[in-house]
């Protein structure tokens, strides 16, 4: 389980960030358990699940019919009775068939009884580009779950949140839609052997600038540091903010940014119409009117379905160059400058889960 000798600093991938907060959970906590599409799969969604049946019973870790809203009722359910269910979904389109138990039961069910009874379910969604996933394969739907009182949203960019959020999120008692970007899983980065949890609620910053505020959800984040590299070059300095949590969101830690740099650009992998970055320019401005005078753009997803060819998809998402590009605007009121920059090292080697 161990990559480098104990006790010394290591790099551990997203994925593999995602599976030892499941193993360790699933190790200190008998009630914990995972079921969904492919969690007893060899390969076990990107690594995930891996082996996870073999190490705690197929009663604890277990492979789920193509039946979501049924799924989601035992899940529910399971946790009502005690427990504390993973529900692990290949991709987030289709928790869309959830909805109903999702909204209706496992968000209100605790506010219903007077906090008697609830609903300690983690969602787990994959969502996320690459070698044409095309228009039902591809989609983000995190700001849906925002808007709902009961669930908490988290979205974390880095193996050590990964790791402390989920965590976090399972010895939770609300339940927490966990969202997962595909291009992530390979990437690495420091996490603690040990066992720790990351609070929900809580933001991070991940670069400091002075001139403008960026904030990514999820892979966005990466492209935002990539996007402030470039921003760097022609002396414009960029501070990169994670909020790892979408709601409740550490908006507090975004507006003290803001008022320091006076532009916001919040980078979305979504669309934009009545999303997050709607929200959370609007609460910016609610706490800065009358106190600080800021300008403030957005970028996500085009308005359209998302194409399957690759060189419309490359248009579709946002990447670090026109993210780069929409600050440059935002911050020098004008669009004379293109940088030089290339795909993704994650989105060119990306082949698949399977």
């Amino acid at each position: 389980m161990y990559l480098v000798e104990k006790n010394s600093p290591r790099s551990i991938t997203y994925g593999e960030a995602i599976f030892e907060a499941t193993f360790q959970e699933m190790e200190r906590d008998e009630n914990v358990m995972v079921l969904g599409l492919g969690a007893d799969d060899p390969k076990g969604l990107f690594g995930s699940t891996k082996d996870l049946h073999k190490s705690f019973g197929a009663h604890r870790s277990f492979d789920t019919p193509l039946s979501e809203d049924a799924m989601t009722g035992v899940a529910i359910g399971a946790a009502l009775a005690g427990l504390r269910p993973i529900h692990v979904h290949q991709r987030m389109d289709f928790v869309l068939l959830c909805m109903n138990q999702l909204v209706n039961l496992a968000a209100k069910t605790s506010y219903m009884f007077a906090g008697k009874q609830s609903v300690p379910l983690v969602v787990r969604n994959v969502i996320g580009r690459s070698w044409g996933q095309g228009a039902q394969h591809s989609q983000a739907f995190h700001s849906f779950f925002m808007h709902v009182p009961g669930l908490k949203v988290v979205a974390p960019t880095t193996p050590y949140d990964a790791k402390g959020t989920l965590i976090s999120s399972i010895r939770d008692n609300n339940p927490v839609i966990f969202v997962e970007h595909r291009m992530l899983y390979e990437m690495e980065g420091i996490v603690p052997e040990e066992s720790f949890e990351v609070p929900l609620g809580k933001g991070r910053i991940l670069a400091e600038g002075s001139d403008i505020t960026i904030v990514g959800i999820s892979h966005m984040v990466a492209e935002a540091l990539r996007a402030a590299d470039h921003l760097k070059e022609i002396g414009i300095t960029a501070e990169v903010i994670d909020p790892i949590t979408l709601y409740p969101m550490d908006i507090n830690l975004i507006v003290s940014s803001v008022r320091k740099t006076g532009h916001l650009l919040f980078v979305d992998c979504g669309w934009l119409n009545c999303g997050a970055s709607a929200e959370v320019i609007t609460q910016v401005f609610e706490q800065l009117q009358g106190e600080k005078a800021f300008k403030a753009s957005r970028i996500g997803f085009a308005e359209t379905p998302c194409p399957t060819t690759k060189n419309l998809e490359n248009i579709f998402y946002p990447s670090a160059k026109t993210i780069a590009m929409q600050a440059y605007k935002l911050v020098k009121q004008q669009e004379d400058w293109v940088p030089s920059s290339e795909e993704a090292k994650e989105v060119t080697a990306f082949r698949g889960p399977f």
